[in-house]
C-alpha cells in the first residue's frame, strides 16, 4: 500500500514539473529571481516577454508602453505656429498685431539650421525643401507690418493684397498722398527727403497703432480700411528708399 502511493506520487510530480518550471520563470512570489523590481512580483502584462530587460529603477508603465511609434505631428495651420517661442500667443485676437521682429528673426535662424536641405539625407531631402520654403514663407510675412496684415485679414476670407479695387475713400488722404509724390519727384538732394522720411514713419506707426487696435477687437472692416492705408505709407517709403533724382514716383493704389 505505501508503495503503491508512493509511485502515484512521483507519477503526479512528473506530471505538474513542466507547469511548475514555467511558474518559476516568472517574477512573482518567492521564486523571483534579484534581477527583478519588486513591482514586478504581481502578474506580467502579455506584452512583456523579456525578463532580462527591465531594471529594478524603471517603472512598469515604461516597461509596457507600445512599441507602436508615435503619430507624426500636425503641419503648422497658420503661419504663426512655426514660430512657437516669439509667437506662442498665436494670431490676434488671442495675440498682438505687433510683433518683435528681432526675437522673430533668431527664432527663423534657428528653424532655418535645422529645416536646412543639405542636413536630411537623399530621401527626405524634397520634404525638407518644401518645409524650409514654407518657413521662408512664414517669416517673410510676418516680419513686414503689411504683408502681416493682409495676410490676417485673408485668414478671415478678406483680400486686400490682390484686390485692385481696394482703395481708401477718402480725399484729403489722396491729396496728402499726391503731395508726397510730388515732393519726392521735385526733390533735387538726397537732404531734401529726410524730413518727408520722418513723417512718413509717423504714419506707418500710426497704422499700425490702429491695426494692433483693430485685429484686437476682431474689427476686420477699420483693418481692411487701414491695410489699404498702410499700402500706400510703405509704397511711399519704397519711393524714398529708391529715390533718384529725376526718376518718376509710381505709387501703387
Amino acid at each position: 500500500m505505501r508503495s503503491s502511493i508512493s509511485s502515484r506520487s512521483q507519477q503526479l510530480y512528473r506530471a505538474c514539473r513542466p507547469s511548475c518550471t514555467a511558474r518559476s520563470l516568472l517574477p512573482s512570489a518567492s521564486k523571483a529571481t534579484s534581477s527583478f523590481a519588486p513591482t514586478f512580483q504581481t502578474t506580467p502584462s502579455p506584452r512583456w516577454t523579456s525578463p532580462s530587460s527591465p531594471s529594478p529603477s524603471r517603472s512598469p508603465s515604461r516597461t509596457y508602453s507600445s512599441s507602436a511609434p508615435n503619430p507624426a505631428p500636425a503641419p503648422p495651420q497658420t503661419h504663426y505656429e512655426f514660430f512657437p517661442k516669439t509667437l506662442s500667443a498665436g494670431p490676434p485676437p488671442s495675440g498682438t498685431f505687433r510683433i518683435d521682429v528681432r526675437k522673430l528673426r533668431q527664432e527663423f535662424l534657428q528653424l532655418q539650421a535645422v529645416a536646412h536641405p543639405d542636413r536630411h539625407p537623399a530621401e527626405l531631402k524634397t520634404r525638407a525643401e518644401a518645409t524650409s520654403a514654407r518657413i521662408n514663407e512664414a517669416y517673410k510675412t510676418l516680419q513686414d507690418p503689411l504683408l502681416r496684415a493682409q495676410y490676417l485679414l485673408r485668414l478671415r476670407g478678406v483680400d486686400v493684397a490682390e484686390d485692385e479695387t481696394a482703395k481708401v475713400d477718402d480725399p484729403e488722404l489722396l491729396m496728402e498722398v499726391l503731395d508726397t509724390r510730388e515732393e519726392i519727384e521735385n526733390a533735387q538732394e538726397e537732404e531734401e527727403l529726410v524730413e518727408l522720411k520722418r513723417v512718413n514713419e509717423e504714419r506707418i506707426a500710426a497704422s499700425e497703432e490702429v491695426l494692433e487696435k483693430a485685429f484686437k477687437e476682431d474689427d476686420i472692416e477699420t483693418a481692411r480700411r487701414e491695410a489699404v492705408k498702410l499700402r500706400y505709407w510703405v509704397n511711399i517709403k519704397e519711393s524714398l528708399d529708391s529715390w533718384e533724382k529725376g526718376k518718376p514716383v509710381v505709387l501703387v493704389h
